[in-house]
């Protein structure tokens, strides 16, 4: 899709997410705003095939307004009415001819309307493709802090609902609306020519009724079906939240606890479902009730003119059969409305979406980022996520080209935002973030972001092949390229040894593969990108010693001769870089390299320091315990027979 049709879309989408509303005054003015998804400005192509398909739809009506006269005839034909057997030569097959007649146009108009369905069939496709695309690019421009308080079971609901909606939307109003209102005014036409002033009466008042109705019991049922929707997005988030988190659950035993949170849900559901049914059940009762009084009154006022010797045999089949065919379109217009109301509902927390705007933008004057040596400096940065919480409080260092800087401190401490703003996930509040004196806030997301590796604690990876993960890092990369990159990172040796190497699924979110395999992946990508900066946000504390030490050495050869910003939680993993920052409580409590920080016995980088060998030197206890208890065992249950 190019730009030219995303921002032709994008402007509809404005236009349309301003008129979205349930009440049905603004129900038009939503329609023409919805109207660049039917008649799509950038695509020729499909607007032909709306006008042909709007053709041969005016073609089948106007054919099957002649479907009720040829049954006309033929019944006077039968009935032996002088003027119609005068007409044809022979009366048997002036009957069997206007039979063949009647079925051949029913036939004609069902072709009619077959074509036209298979003509416009692209035009809602794309108009479905562009909505969803356009959807899909704006949720991942949204900030971080937008995903991070949504939930993504339910957004996934809202974008199927609301792509299912605008496919309603735009085929029933540009094929089936006015077509159908062109067919009541030629149905009121001919009963006014052929048979008078109280059978247009008649018809207009039992048309109105019917809307009337329709149009009151399908906004009660709005309500109705809104509250179906909700239960479903809970009932499906706490479903993909569950699985997701499947191992959790099966840790703490609570399964029948989850079943219980998704059966409240469907709970709620199936009560709003039920009622939905049961609506559509009484509303589907009132227009047959209306209808049948309207038709009831017309064929009783025709049966008396063929008793006055007013009509024939035939006009009363006609009139019967014009209100037959005239209730197809009725009971169509109560469920196009219908649709088009519910879609306009399922499509309202799409458009929601479509509303919120972008935390963090691209200036209109923002450039590429010019990566010269790579040299990183925060100054005076402020920062806080919520303003009654600041997280940074004035911070300013530098990371200086081709160095490693570590940023350590007890949780909370502001560590793993600093990333987050180098990233520009977020914009600071106050001060500045350059990389070689340019400000990240002046040039493209894009570009900043391209210059920049990360290798995180959570590595999370596509339901993918190993190979695709790999080369998320450079799509373009050959194989020969995404192979160098894993023997970089160590983990050639156990991807070759896989069934299926290289192509080997890693399941969803990589549960197939270790906490180190993983991360192995991850550095494998980031050395695929190869960027000038790299950062490292706390890349080895969710490992045991020993993996930590082997992704430790991948790690060293990934940033040798990057910058790089370290944020560790190990301080083990820290005590080569060039300067470590100790944070504490959004500010700078301490800096300098690792002898340095040592030397200040009471300094808090010390104590941390204690700490954790402390931590580690009881690990080993620990270790040498459990060992020693196995050995005991072997010793005191020798093998039978011994």
């Amino acid at each position: 899709m190019n730009d030219k049709s995303i921002k032709a879309g994008a402007n509809a989408t404005a236009a349309a997410r301003k008129t979205v509303s349930s009440d049905t005054s603004n129900l038009l003015a939503t329609i023409v705003n919805l109207w660049p998804y039917m008649w799509p400005s950038e695509r020729p192509d499909l607007k032909r095939r709306v006008v042909w398909a709007t053709v041969f739809l005016l073609a089948s009506k106007v054919v099957l307004l002649l479907v009720p006269y040829f049954f006309k005839w033929a019944t006077d034909a039968l009935a032996g009415t002088p003027d119609t057997v005068t007409l044809l030569p022979g009366f048997m097959l002036g009957a069997v001819m206007l039979v063949f007649a009647y079925n051949g146009t029913r036939v004609l108009q069902a072709g009619l309307n077959q074509l036209r369905d298979a003509l416009f069939a692209s035009v809602g496709q794309y108009a479905v493709r562009q909505l969803a695309y356009r959807t899909f690019v704006h949720l991942h421009r949204l900030s971080l802090r937008f995903h991070l308080e949504r939930r993504t079971g339910g957004l996934s609901r809202v974008i199927e609902r609301g792509t299912k909606g605008i496919e309603t939307i735009v085929r029933f109003t540009i094929l089936n609306s006015v077509p159908t209102l062109v067919e009541f005014l030629l149905t009121a036409i001919i009963f006014w020519w052929g048979y008078g002033f109280d059978y247009l009466l008649v018809t207009a008042i039992t048309v109105c009724l019917y809307i009337w109705f329709t149009v009151r019991a399908s906004d009660w049922r709005i309500a109705i079906r809104r509250e179906m929707n909700d239960s479903d997005t809970d009932a499906n988030t706490k479903a993909i939240d569950s699985l997701l988190n499947f191992e959790t659950v099966k840790y703490f035993g609570n399964e029948d606890m989850e079943a219980r949170r998704f059966d409240r849900s469907m709970e709620r559901y199936e009560k709003a479902a039920t009622q939905v049914w049961t609506s559509l059940g009484w509303l589907n009762f009132g227009q047959a009730l209306i209808f049948g009084v309207g038709m009831a009154v017309m064929m009783a006022m025709s049966a008396l003119a063929v008793g006055r010797g007013e009509q024939t045999v035939g006009d009363f089949v006609f009139i019967n059969a014009m209100l037959i065919q005239l209730a197809i379109p009725l009971n169509f217009i109560g469920f196009v409305y219908r649709e088009i109301r519910q879609g306009l509902t399922d499509i309202e927390q799409m458009f929601d979406l479509l509303e919120v705007e972008e935390e963090v933008k691209d200036r209109p004057d923002a450039v590429e980022l010019d990566v010269g040596k790579g040299a990183i400096a925060f100054r005076d940065v402020h920062f806080a996520y919520d303003p009654a919480r600041p997280i940074l409080k004035g911070i300013s260092f530098d990371v200086p080209a081709g160095k490693t800087v570590a940023i350590v401190g007890p949780s909370g401490a502001g560590k793993s935002t600093l990333s987050r703003l180098l990233y520009r996930f977020y914009d600071v509040q106050e001060g500045a973030i350059t990389i070689d004196g340019q400000d990240v806030r002046d040039v493209t997301q894009k570009s900043l972001r391209t210059a920049i590796g990360m290798v995180p604690q959570d590595t999370v990876l596509f339901n993918d092949t190993i190979a695709y993960n790999i080369r998320y890092g450079r799509p373009s990369a050959t194989e020969a390229e995404v192979e160098a990159a894993a023997e970089a990172a160590q983990i050639g040796n156990f991807i070759h040894h896989l069934p299926e190497s290289y192509r080997s699924m890693v399941g969803e979110r990589g549960l197939k593969l270790s906490g180190g395999e993983k991360q192995r992946v991850a550095i494998a990508r980031t050395i695929l990108k190869s960027p000038p900066i790299l950062i490292l946000d706390e890349a080895t504390s969710a490992l045991d010693t020993r993996t930590e030490q082997e992704i430790q050495a991948a790690l060293d050869v990934v940033s040798r001769n990057r910058t790089t910003l370290v944020i560790a939680h190990r301080l083990s993993t820290v005590i080569s870089a060039d300067e470590i920052i100790v944070l504490k409580d959004g500010t700078i409590a301490e800096r300098g390299t690792h002898g340095e920080l040592m030397q200040r016995e009471d300094g808090l980088y010390a104590s941390m320091w204690a700490r954790q060998l402390e931590a580690v030197q009881a690990e080993e206890r620990l270790k040498q315990v459990r060992e020693s208890d196995d050995l005991g065992l072997v010793v005191r249950h020798p093998p039978a027979g011994q």
